[in-house]
């Protein structure tokens, strides 16, 4: 790998991970929920925070990472940028994804169910 292909993962890695972090704080998820939803330990996402751990492209956690950060994209377009009403959809009950959104996305189907249903809505037929 070049040194400039080098760098350039670095800073994929560093710009996902950014990403990533901003969008859960956005949500007001905890350590333990992103934990779950990237399938990393919580240790892993306090130094995610502390941007001392970055996401790696080509890894399950970078992957579900980017598909974490489109669901937050596809809310926050919805709902106008309201972080209110993206936390109220979130936490509460939703019956065309069978649940709360929140535990919903601490799967990978959930969280691939909850990002088409969030597109469907952005850009209805």
């Amino acid at each position: 790998m070049s040194q400039t292909a080098a760098i350039d993962a670095q800073e994929r890695a560093r710009v996902m991970t950014m990403a990533v972090v901003r969008a859960a704080e956005k949500l007001g998820l905890s350590g333990k929920d992103m934990a779950l939803i990237l399938g990393v330990s919580e240790p892993t996402v306090s130094r995610m925070r502390k941007d001392e751990f970055r996401l790696e492209e080509g890894t399950k956690p970078f992957e579900l990472g980017a598909l974490f950060v489109r669901l937050f994209r596809s809310l926050d377009a919805i709902t106008g940028g309201d972080g209110k009403v993206a936390n109220a959809w979130l936490r509460n009950e939703n019956r065309a994804l069978g649940g709360r959104p929140l535990d919903q996305i601490k799967t990978i189907t959930g969280l691939t169910h909850g990002l088409a249903y969030l597109d469907s809505r952005r850009a209805p037929l």
